[in-house]
């Protein structure tokens, strides 16, 4: 096992425990004696023959990545489309990987990078190129098909729920002449797993976040303002936590923000809290407050879930070792074998059942109203952002996270011109 190099790469939006699944990758594959590359900026990176040799970092480095968030490499919002519509890119991708020896090729990322992963393994099968292709997942979305849950929603879950309960409190204290509405917004652009998760906040009926919006459920502003009246009239306040992607019957977003597409062909969103505040105000009368978090839940490690931890560590050590069974075109998954006590186990799925497939809400999840979750979400979520990561801090009172040096190995192939 000791011919060939694997090749890793981050893709998409970072999570707080991504670097936890590098570090697995590596330290796995360094205890097989394997060389592990990693692409600069994803994608981007290989198609740019911009490798780094990992083998330069040193094992403390490696393991001090468990603990730090961001993408240690660089991701990359870049998606490639079918294979006949970018056969030159993909042609281009196995032309470096057959440069660098490149005989294992991960993917950390959602639905967009297991598709590519796919289309990877299918055109070096095409050409005859001897490669595994594995899947990696990572979200905080938690949109994933097949896999129980994903790395990264766990810590953003915890981070949504614990961001709510405090802002609840500040709220219930200022209510009487000050703030009387309180506007939570969350990410999820079809899927409502991490505005659901601020569920976990409350344990009765009246606390907050007494509302919660769901892109699962058509928005109706009528009934959404009735509800708000309500809330406040007889517990004195409401928190209301939107998701993002929350759009009317017709299918229109709430918050398109001015029709501006992403590089993933996705409609740029954001500012959800912000319209609903004006809505509140103007109709209503009350005084409002709102935040929109934004990269602060995915990247606040301060506060990740431990459960969240290991699993992005037992993917990322799965990963390699499907990979070096020759277990091609797979992605490690979580299978949930227990509620209470919670018991979870990593198995392979093909990758062609998870890409381009997107898991949302199940209506048993979604209250009947529709303005909150149910007891069995509660049951679903609340496992996922127990228990607290190891953290080291420093004198200055800040957590110490590493720094890489990202050493790049010397480049063999003409400059891609894509």
């Amino acid at each position: 096992m000791s011919q060939g190099t694997l090749l890793y790469a981050q893709s998409g939006g970072v999570t707080a425990v991504i670097n936890a699944t590098a570090s697995a990758v590596i330290s796995t594959a360094r205890a097989k004696k394997i060389k592990v590359l990693a692409a600069r900026n994803g994608i981007l990176g290989a198609l740019r023959e911009d490798l780094i040799d990992t083998s330069k970092e040193s094992a403390a480095s490696i393991a001090a990545l468990a603990h730090t968030p961001g993408g240690a490499f660089g991701s990359c919002r870049y998606k490639l489309k079918s294979l006949d519509a970018d056969r030159a890119k993909y042609e281009r991708l196995l032309e470096v990987f057959k440069a660098h020896d490149v005989r294992w090729f991960l993917y950390n990322g959602g639905n967009d990078s297991a598709d590519t992963a796919l289309k990877v393994s299918q055109l070096a099968s095409e050409y005859g190129y001897p490669l595994t292709c594995v899947g990696v997942p990572k979200t905080i979305d938690n949109d994933l098909a097949v896999t129980d849950t994903c790395p990264g929603f766990g810590s953003a879950a915890k981070y949504t729920a614990v961001s709510v309960r405090e802002a609840a409190l500040d709220v219930a204290a200022m209510a009487e002449t000050s703030t009387r509405v309180f506007i939570y917004e969350a990410m999820g652009r079809h899927a409502g797993w991490l505005a659901a998760a601020a569920g976990l906040a409350g344990e009765n009926p009246d606390d907050a976040p007494q509302i919660i919006l769901l892109p699962e459920r058509a928005f109706d502003e009528t009934r959404f303002l009735a509800k708000v009246k309500q809330v406040v009239e007889k517990v004195g306040f409401c928190v209301v936590v939107a998701s993002e992607g929350i759009h009317t019957a017709d299918g229109r977003f709430v918050a398109d923000a001015g029709g501006a597409k992403d590089s993933f062909g996705h409609t740029q969103l954001g500012g959800v809290a912000s319209h609903l505040a004006d809505r509140v105000k103007a109709e209503l009368g009350y005084k409002v407050h709102w935040t929109l978090p934004d990269y602060l839940q995915r990247s606040a490690r301060h506060i990740a879930s431990k459960t969240d931890w290991e699993q992005a560590q037992a993917v990322g050590k799965a990963a390699v070792q499907f990979a070096l069974k020759g277990q091609n075109s797979v992605m490690p998954v979580i299978v949930r074998s227990a509620d209470v006590p919670y018991r979870w186990k990593i198995e392979a799925a093909p990758l062609s059942k998870v890409a381009n497939h997107e898991k949302k809400m199940p209506a048993g999840f979604i209250r009947k109203d529709g303005f909150g979750i149910t007891e069995k979400a509660r049951r679903y979520l609340q496992p996922l952002i127990r228990g607290e990561a190891p953290l080291p801090y420093g004198r200055d009172g800040l957590p110490k996270y590493v720094t890489l040096k990202n050493v790049a190995v010397a480049k063999k192939l003409p400059a891609w011109e894509g």
